[in-house]
């Protein structure tokens, strides 16, 4: 029972982390209490977003934190949690309506006076939020982490550790976010639906070949892990190969439900009445639930 308790103790504390994710719950509950019935989400999507939020916290705050140092498939599993299971589940909550009224009041106001502040985000978060570039740093944060040397210096400089893990949550959301978002029009560019299954499908193809290449290496590329010491005696290709196994096919299955997902907003979509107010309930395969219902 110790040990079980010791595990939720985190390795290497992090205010950023520990701020970011505990506000942002509290942000979602003060949303949740301020939100007027027919505003309320559903079940599927509030577990969705309280889920998602609380791995990125159990693979940065805890225990899991240390094996992902010291074991290379487990730093993959760290990595697939951040990068696409943890932002993909935060994403399908479709939580910004409930975060927005979250927000303090004199928060909003001194945000909605600075116009150029919001000009300039606005900017930015459109720039790379372009099919091309969300697609290209999808993909290319993955190869670049994995590059060899560069995984080096990163896994033996604390600073770059978490600027990895920072850029990988990141990313994943903005990514996940454009693959899913069904909001209003205005902020995040709307994709067609057809647009967004290829996309989906064109990330998936690059993960694979970094997964198999991985996977199928008859030598060591990871060599850091042998300076540190690994948690568990495996042998080096072992934990090379694992690791690229999971690069691999959770990380393309994870295109595939998306698809299926998006395909699901699809059929809806053209299901939907031309007039009227336009509900925002849409099934989900991947949390097996009956709804998820989008608050406006």
């Amino acid at each position: 029972m110790t040990d079980f308790f010791a595990f939720f103790v985190p390795w290497e504390f992090s205010w950023l982390v520990q701020l970011t994710v505990w506000c942002v719950l509290l942000l979602y509950w003060n949303g949740l209490r301020r939100s007027r019935p027919d505003q309320m989400p559903g079940v599927g999507p509030v577990l969705a977003f309280v889920i998602g939020v609380l791995l990125m916290y159990l693979v940065t705050q805890t225990y899991f934190d240390y094996w992902s140092q010291y074991m290379f498939f487990v730093h993959r599993g760290q990595h697939l949690v951040l990068h696409h299971l943890a932002p993909f589940l935060i994403a399908l909550a479709m939580p910004a309506p409930v975060l927005a009224r979250g927000l303090p009041e004199p928060v909003r106001q001194w945000f909605a006076e600075r116009r150029v502040l919001r000009a300039a985000w606005l900017g930015i978060y459109r720039s790379v939020q372009q099919p091309l570039i969300a697609c290209v740093l999808f993909v290319g944060l993955i190869a670049f982490w994995l590059t060899p040397e560069i995984h080096f210096d990163a896994m033996l400089s604390a600073d770059l550790y978490w600027l990895m893990n920072w850029t990988m949550a990141l990313d994943g959301l903005l990514f996940w976010w454009l693959m899913f978002d069904r909001g209003r029009p205005g902020i995040t560019p709307r994709l067609g639906f057809g647009t967004r299954i290829l996309l989906l499908f064109a990330v998936m193809v690059p993960q694979i070949i970094i997964g198999a290449s991985i996977t199928f290496s008859d030598r060591v590329w990871f060599d850091v892990y042998a300076v540190c010491g690994r948690a568990w005696p495996i042998s080096p290709l072992t934990d090379q190969h694992l690791g690229g196994l999971i690069t691999w096919i959770p990380a393309a299955m994870m295109s595939v439900v998306g698809a299926l997902i998006v395909l699901r907003f699809w059929l809806y979509s053209q299901g939907e009445k031309p007039a009227g107010p336009r509900p925002v309930i849409v099934s989900s395969i991947f949390l097996n639930t009956a709804t998820l219902q989008g608050g406006k």
